[in-house]
């Protein structure tokens, strides 16, 4: 009896980082559908084995397909400041949407945001607030899930592949000097924490540093401190953003998706 290669969709599959998902979860024999809006552009970008599902995360009516019989989700959103792409229609509606058209559906979760998204930092339209509000939606989900941090991207210097794994988002100066890692790195990451045990329930901020890359990642997730259940912040992330300040959309759309996931 054979079994069925895992089912990964990957979110945003068309970014810098999406690109390297795919092709990391098609080298690890899985099935891979590609979440994107524009089909030939993706049949440019995207590996041959890429199966292609055209939906558009600001709008919900198109999701359900696409997130059907999946075994895992990477998110991998980036908005880019246009009326249509804002950092709340997508990197936080984005997620909200998919998270509630999973309809029962119980996918292992893998989400990208940012290292210094705690600092309450403006820029970029509140981006990092926004993203902050999409990884509360996740762990208010239930699913089991996994939430990268990333530093700055290919910024590395030469043998500058040490994976370091960071809890408490103390880095702030929303410069390289808050750290640095390969897109490549990153993709590897939120693909690995798809099948580790260890990765489940882990937030960090994730960087490299002078050094081998690691041969093996789990010891790394073991390490991290679980968020705790039920929080809507990472273990160690400073309680800064009180939720009975939120607006009161954020708050509903937290109601919702643990009405809707039971959890």
């Amino acid at each position: 009896m054979t079994t069925a290669p895992m089912t990964v969709l990957v979110v945003g599959a068309t970014g810098s980082i999406g690109r390297l998902v795919a092709a990391e979860s098609i080298a690890r024999g899985y099935t891979t559908r590609a979440l994107v809006r524009d089909a030939a552009k993706a049949g440019r970008q995207l590996p041959g084995e890429a199966q292609i599902a055209v939906a558009d995360v600001t709008r919900p009516e198109t999701l359900s397909k696409a997130v059907a019989g999946v075994d895992a989700i990477v998110l991998t959103l980036g908005s880019d400041g246009t009326a249509h792409s804002s950092p709340e229609s997508v990197d936080y509606a984005g997620v909200r949407n998919i998270l509630a058209a999973l309809d029962g559906q119980r996918p292992r979760i893998a989400l990208m945001t940012s290292i210094g998204l705690t600092s309450r930092n403006p820029i970029y339209g509140h981006l990092l607030d926004w993203k902050r509000r999409s990884e509360r939606l996740v762990r208010a989900s239930g699913l089991p899930y996994t939430i990268v941090r990333p530093g700055w991207f290919d910024m590395n210097g030469p043998g500058q592949h040490r994976l370091v794994f960071l809890q408490g988002d103390q880095r702030r100066s929303a410069s390289p000097a808050d750290g640095v890692i390969s897109r490549a790195q990153i993709a590897q990451v939120l693909v690995a924490a798809l099948t580790a045990p260890e990765a489940e329930r882990r937030t960090f901020e994730l960087v490299a540093e002078q050094g081998p890359a690691p041969s093996d990642m789990g010891p790394l997730f073991a390490a991290l401190d679980k968020d705790a259940p039920g929080a809507l912040d990472a273990a160690r992330d400073e309680a800064n953003m009180p939720l009975e300040k939120e607006p009161q959309r954020v708050r509903d759309d937290l109601e919702a998706i643990r009405a809707l996931t039971g959890a």
